[in-house]
């Protein structure tokens, strides 16, 4: 059993930054592939990065890639999205997610029905 527990978000301007954290419970977590996604009001769940167990393999998405960084420390038991260049549409709710398949395959990891544990989500707003 795994739990985890986001936080870092909040409220940021249009341009701004923003570093998420997601605490993981359970001596288990460096075994895990672990991935973010969003879900804006009205819109489906989406990937927007994942990370491999090892942290040698990343996945982003399109609408991402350049501007958030994946990244985790098994020491810590701790995953982060760095979000920089943030825009309003990137507003959400941010969760994180654990797979106990800890290799990378982008085309399962993108689907949130991979995952085995959710934490509860994190409010990021963009004003523009």
């Amino acid at each position: 059993q795994v739990q985890l527990v986001e936080s870092g978000g909040g409220l940021v301007q249009a341009g701004g930054s923003l570093r998420l954290s997601c605490a993981a419970s359970g001596r288990t977590f460096s075994k895990y592939a672990m991935g973010w996604f969003r879900q804006a009001p009205g819109k489906e769940r989406e990937c927007v990065a994942a990370i491999s167990w090892s942290g040698r393999n990343t996945y982003y998405a399109d609408s991402v890639a350049g501007r958030f960084t994946i990244s985790r420390d098994n020491a810590k038991n701790t995953v982060y999205l760095q979000m920089n260049s943030l825009k309003p549409e990137d507003t959400a709710v941010y969760y994180c997610a654990a797979d106990s398949v800890g290799a990378l395959t982008i085309s399962i990891h993108q689907r949130p029905e991979t995952y085995d544990y959710w934490g509860q989500g994190t409010q990021v707003t963009v004003s523009s």
